[in-house]
């Protein structure tokens, strides 16, 4: 069987993102991928229930997407809004959906307070990153599913063959 890829939907170009952009990745992968039916696409800040476009929105304090699913930081809003319990839940349904495709990688979106898997911005919206992971992508690695970034996209191509 041919493992199945988990990919952000802005990845594929949908117009998802907070701002209500894609932020599509051009790669000879994806374009084979999606011919032999191997990508299983979700947004888990749209499948947590929150509307496009949204405000930004930063885990807290420097912490990570696993600090935010083991109760020791929030994700908020640059509005002060907390957000938290919609990530949480995007993340679960991102895992099930996952688990329902039988999806053994994932090739999410870097930065994002969800699905960011090397660098997450830092908690005080000025546009700093630190290394860590999004809710989602924690999740996922917590579940075994390996995550992978767009600047790891060979290195999946190449596990994934």
């Amino acid at each position: 069987m041919i493992p199945k890829i988990l990919i952000s939907a802005c990845l594929l170009g949908q117009p998802v993102r907070y701002d209500g952009k894609g932020k599509p990745l051009t790669h000879p992968a994806i374009e084979r991928w999606r011919k032999e039916g191997r990508l299983v696409t979700i947004c888990p800040e749209m499948a947590g229930g929150m509307p496009v476009p949204r405000p930004p929105a930063e885990i807290e304090n420097g912490a990570s997407g696993l600090d935010v699913l083991e109760g020791r930081a929030r994700v908020l809003e640059v509005t002060g809004g907390d957000v938290t319990a919609q990530f949480i839940a995007g993340a679960e349904k991102a895992l099930a959906f996952a688990r329902a495709h039988a999806c053994t990688h994932a090739l999410l979106i870097d930065g994002s307070p969800s699905c960011g898997s090397v660098a997450i911005y830092d908690g005080s919206f000025s546009g700093i990153k630190h290394a860590g992971n999004g809710v989602t992508s924690a999740l996922l690695e917590k579940a075994g599913i390996a995550v992978f970034s767009p600047a790891d996209i060979d290195r999946l191509d190449a596990l994934t063959r």
